[in-house]
């Protein structure tokens, strides 16, 4: 991988998106490591995600405007397409995924961040939906990921106005969960992954599982969703070790590689 980087810490894994020269734009390659990265990770003994960008400018500027800008409409369709599969590869993926968002996060920047669980950010992020601007719709998601993280409205006067937005309005509209001093982020990353990395496994994978896939439904639908993945987790080693040692006050002993059992 020559764009992605792909680190383990414990049971956190790091993926870092290093282009700084180009601000972490995105174009083919840096998808096909993205993509690549992900598939990387031990999921055995990685419990948590956290996505970056390398340097202090950029989590992602965007997609790279100098390989879309030839792009017949066949091309473009199809460049949309690699980018919808990546991301919704992240969105999907079984694991927690924090985007630690440090500088730019516009266009396929911010769409990537939508992709994660949770988003928290730098003072200096900015982000926004610029298509508009350069003649095309967002096309990784944005029109659709927006809309159901801050509301249409809201989303509608971003994608429209093609308005960037700084990190104390990102966190007002509730497009991000927290925002930190530059030197803090990477910090508070991973200490909020650590501690997600702590708890039972199959637990937190059924509720990441849960909450996709029933956000879309009617609310009849999504509690039977629920109820089969709460049931899932029952006569599971974590269900057993963490409720027997609540009962008996002492802790858990988590076991040492993840297993569905």
């Amino acid at each position: 991988m020559s764009f992605v980087t792909c680190e383990v810490e414990g049971a956190v894994a790091l993926v870092t998106i290093d282009r700084p020269k180009a601000l972490n734009a995105l174009n083919p390659e840096v998808l096909a490591d993205l993509k690549a990265a992900f598939e990387s990770i031990d999921q055995d003994v990685v419990r948590c995600v956290v996505l970056t960008g390398a340097g202090e400018k950029s989590f992602v500027a965007g997609a790279d405007i100098g390989s879309m800008s030839t792009m017949t409409k066949a091309e473009g369709e199809e460049f949309g397409k690699l980018g919808n599969d990546i991301f919704l590869m992240v969105e999907s993926f079984p694991l927690p995924v924090i985007a630690a968002v440090n500088g730019f996060a516009l266009g396929g920047g911010n769409e990537l961040a939508m992709s994660c669980d949770i988003r928290i950010c730098s003072e200096n992020a900015m982000f926004g939906q610029p298509e508009v601007g350069l003649g095309i719709t967002p096309g990784f998601g944005g029109t659709q990921r927006l809309a159901r993280i801050v509301g249409p409205g809201m989303a509608k006067q971003l994608v429209y106005s093609a308005l960037n937005i700084d990190a104390a309005e990102a966190l007002r509209i509730g497009l991000v969960n927290a925002v930190y001093p530059a030197e803090e982020l990477m910090p508070a990353a991973m200490k909020l992954a650590g501690r997600i990395a702590k708890n039972a496994p199959i637990a937190v994978r059924n509720c990441k599982k849960a909450i996709n896939e029933g956000i879309s439904l009617p609310i009849e639908q999504a509690v039977e969703v629920e109820e089969k993945l709460f049931g899932d987790c029952f006569e599971t080693h974590d269900q057993v070790e963490g409720m027997a040692c609540f009962l008996s006050r002492e802790k858990p002993k988590p076991k040492a590689v993840f297993t569905n059992n």
